[in-house]
């Protein structure tokens, strides 16, 4: 397939097995992307006269302690702190890969949860809404539609990067199941889906998401490919403050982005360890994300959930 997959590539390549290989072959192809964000209220910001928030760094501040809320992903959450502690959302060894290690993860994982007044990625925009909270931390695709809808909000990416998703086209293989019911014959796919797929995948179908209609950012937007689009289309509806740029992050905060990829099982016993190390008693939103990945645990891989 055409255009646009190159820098998916080297995630949508998989082997028999599933696992990620260079030579195998392509399972799917992305239609839309984005990242973590920040949103915060700048009228809050301005009337308590606080720094705007820029990276990581800003949900550890004194002056934001309990007034944020963030998607109880323990991959996000704990990816935030690796981030925040200058690592990769992909840190094999914490130990070694890590200025301080477990320990010092350990540490500022235990600071961000006292920080946090609401770990839960279904609520912790409504939280937001009310104002409850100040500042939310999500996914772009949740969060950019319930920013629309408010006034006085900005969505940021950190300065120092985030973790990328991706929604995908794919065709199931049982989609070529034989069966009696249907008179025997082999149902197969349509034979227009790859004409689909390479529609979606043109540099002009990034309109709707110059214009804001869709939130996320069109694959050509990862090559540098940019459609001609008149000005006058996409001119007269609201625009978000921040630093998103067609829905994605500017060139150079997308360099230090990262896809999630799977993680080993001995970083996964970190990601355990960390967890119940600073989970207490009665702390239901710690031991949710405990339990959230323990249930991951159960399969082959890690995927972020928006690549699966």
């Amino acid at each position: 397939m055409s255009c646009s997959l190159t820098k998916f590539q080297v995630y949508l390549r998989r082997n028999r097995e599933g696992e990620m290989d260079p030579k195998g072959d392509i399972w799917a192809a992305p239609y839309r992307w984005g990242c973590m964000v920040i949103a915060y209220k700048t009228n809050k910001f301005q009337k308590h006269k606080l720094a705007p928030v820029e990276d990581w760094a800003d949900l550890w501040r004194p002056d934001l302690a309990g007034r944020i809320s963030m998607v109880d992903s323990p991959r996000e959450v704990i990816g935030a702190v690796l981030k925040y502690m200058g690592a990769s959302y992909n840190t094999n060894d914490i130990n070694m890969e890590v200025n301080g290690g477990r320990d010092a993860v350990k540490h500022n994982l235990a600071l961000l949860a006292k920080q946090v007044r609401l770990f839960d990625s279904s609520n912790y925009l409504k939280a937001f809404g009310v104002g409850d909270v100040w500042v939310a931390v999500g996914w772009s695709s949740d969060i950019i539609p319930a920013a629309k809808r408010m006034s006085n909000v900005a969505v940021v990416v950190p300065k120092s990067g985030a973790s990328l998703w991706a929604d995908l086209w794919a065709i199931p293989a049982a989609s070529r199941i034989q069966t009696n019911r249907i008179g025997g014959r082999i149902r197969g796919p349509s034979p227009l889906i790859h004409q689909w797929i390479e529609f979606c995948l043109q540099s002009a179908r990034a309109l709707p998401f110059k214009q804001e209609v869709i939130p996320g950012a069109s694959p050509s937007h990862l090559q540098g490919h940019s459609a001609n689009v008149p000005v006058e289309l996409t001119k007269g509806g609201p625009r978000l403050n921040g630093n998103l740029v067609d829905g994605a992050p500017p060139p150079d905060i997308l360099e230090k982005c990262e896809f999630l990829e799977p993680l080993s099982n001995s970083t996964l016993s970190d990601y355990h360890w960390l967890l119940t190390s600073i989970q207490e008693p009665g702390h239901g939103l710690i031991h949710k994300m405990y339990q959230n990945i323990i249930s991951v645990a159960k399969f082959s891989g890690w995927f972020n959930s928006k690549l699966t």
